[in-house]
Parts: C-alpha cells; structure tokens; sequence
C-alpha cells in the first residue's frame, strides 16, 4: 500500500550504488542509504542525500531527501503517491539544465527522469519519451532525414522539459510539430492532451497552467521528410559552438526574450557592458550575454545575486521587467495547488 516503506541496509549497491566523494583529507568512499517503497504493485528503490549538484548543468546543489531514477511512467505514480503520502514536495529533473538547487538541498522527492523510449509510429510520426535528450532527438531525426527537430539541437534538456517549456531555437519551436502529449497530472491519474486542444506560446505551454506537479511521461512529433536536414542540423550545431559558452557550467539562456520589438537580451547585457559581470563564484558569459556561468566554490546565492543585478540594472535603463527561463528550487519546494 502507499506509504509501506521498509529500509534496506546501509550502503547496498543499487543503480546508483556507493558514490565517492572527495574531502579535504582526501578520497574516500561514502555509502548512501537507500529505501524502497511499495505502491499498486510496483516496488521503487530511492537513495537518500544525494548531492544535487551531480545533476545540474551549473553543479550547484545540497542533499536531496530522497532521490529516485525513474524508467517508467508507472514507477512515476509510485513517486507521486509517497510525495503525497509523506507531505513532502515532488520534484521531477531532467537533465538539470534550466533549475537552481539551493546549497541546502531539497527537502523532498528528486524524481530523475530516464523514461527515453523511442517509437517510430510511421509516416514521419514518432513516441518519444519525456526523458529522452532533445538535442539528441533533434541530431537522430534529422540525421535520418526527417525535418521539424532540427533546432532540438542545441537545446540541453529532455522531451518533457522541452514541451513544457516550449522550447525554441532558430524560429522554430517544440509545439510547431507537436501531436499530442502524455502526462500525469497530481492525482496520479494518466491524460492524454492533443496539441490542437492546448494553447501553446512563446515559452509556454498548457501544463504550466496545471495543478501541480504535472509530469509528462511522452509526446508524439509529426515531422516531414527532407533532404536538407541533414546539413540543417550540422548548421545549427555549427553555429552554437561559435556562439555559446559549450565548454563552461551554464544553464544554457537564463531570461526570456521581452519580445514586443525589443532587442534580445544577450544584446541588452552586452549593450549595458554587463559581460564579464562576476559575483562570487557567478558570472556572465564573455561569450553570450543571456549565458551565466558557474566557477569552483559557485554558491546559489551567488547566481541568485548575479540574476537579480542583471534584472534591475535593465529595468533601470530600459523599463523592461526580465523574467527567468530558469527555475530557483527552494528547499521546501513549491506549493502543492
């Protein structure tokens, strides 16, 4: 039933296993405790204070409370089901390329997204699922001959955060070839939302709207065949190593374009001579403005820092209210609506 738990001994080798961590008096091994829970007949192992900080693109992060790798939607339920049983918050990662764990960690569930099963369902349609890598998608399809995912290329996250996000690149966008998506919503029951009944926008997607948390488990693409795609991709994947700070700790763009006739915000940056900007460990990317970078010893207060003067020194000069792409993961996590 929800909520039976039993605890396994400390420090058995499951998925993840021991992890080594490295301390001031040297290496040594440290072994996780790990749990697993029991719900509608699925059993589910989790890992007790893993560092959030191995999965995030910026390696900022404390402990997480509990931390579970998940393979199948059903194992997602399991995860939803002890979040609501325990009273405590449910947070699901993708690659960990648009969100800020705070140094403290997560007082929660750390759900890891590994559902990446991929369907060719014919005629230029295909199953993907919410874990899969979109720029690995976007490289496959396109490789293949299929155009419409072209611009998933450059793009460092997974299907799922990709259409919740409605993420974009080079005029293009993961709605324009969307036919529907699969999630689960916060009652642990599965939906199934054709892209013609939603209302898509610029970084926006239905589910924001939604109660939460809301976990898509998989969309399907409705892509066209073309033989330029191929060296479509190749362009864009070309471009973004001239452009943006590939080899550095970033989470890829932090603030959304103001759109309305204004300049992008890398150009505002740039303009106001805010490249180079350093807090602590912080600092915006010489290479793209809209990029921060994360140094050795980056703390999460300092990006927090290194955002907020950003965001007010272009509203000071300009009026624009900047919003983030990325999301602050507080500790306690986020409401339960």
């Amino acid at each position: 039933a929800p909520g039976t738990w039993r605890t396994m001994r400390e420090g058995k080798d499951v998925r993840a296993g021991n992890r080594r961590r490295t301390g001031r008096s040297g290496g040594r091994t440290t072994r996780l405790a790990v749990v697993q829970a029991e719900a509608r007949g699925r059993s589910v192992v989790f890992q007790q204070g893993v560092m959030l900080s191995k999965h995030s693109t910026w390696g900022i992060g404390g402990p997480a409370m509990l931390f579970v790798e998940i393979f199948e939607p059903e194992d997602m339920v399991v995860a939803l089901e002890e979040s609501v049983q325990r009273d405590v918050p449910l947070f699901v990662l993708g690659r960990g390329s648009n969100c800020l764990f705070d140094d403290r960690g997560f007082e929660g569930i750390v759900a890891l997204n590994n559902m990446s099963q991929y369907q060719d369902l014919g005629e230029g349609r295909f199953r993907v699922g919410s874990g899969r890598r979109f720029d690995h998608l976007g490289v496959k399809t396109s490789k293949e001959g299929w155009t419409g995912l072209e611009f998933a290329a450059g793009i460092p996250g997974t299907v799922g955060g990709a259409v919740y996000m409605n993420a974009g690149a080079n005029q293009q966008q993961t709605s324009d070839v969307l036919v529907e998506v699969e999630y689960l919503d916060s009652q642990g029951k599965f939906h199934t939302l054709k892209k013609d009944q939603a209302k898509f926008g610029y970084r926006m997607s239905p589910f924001q709207e939604m109660p939460q948390p809301i976990v898509v488990t998989s969309a399907v693409f409705q892509l066209r065949k073309s033989d330029k795609s191929r060296a479509r991709v190749m362009e864009y994947m070309d471009r973004r190593r001239q452009t943006q700070p590939l080899h550095e700790k970033s989470a890829g763009c932090v603030f959304r374009n103001p759109g309305e006739g204004h300049p992008p915000v890398g150009y505002l940056i740039e303009h106001l001579g805010m490249k180079g900007l350093v807090v602590g460990g912080a600092s915006v990317s010489h290479v793209h403005g809209n990029f921060l970078i994360s140094k050795d010893g980056c703390q999460c207060s300092d990006m927090l820092q290194l955002i907020e003067d950003i965001k007010s020194r272009i509203k000071e000069a300009t009026g624009i209210d900047l919003e983030e792409e990325i999301h602050y993961v507080p500790p306690q996590g986020f409401h339960r609506q």
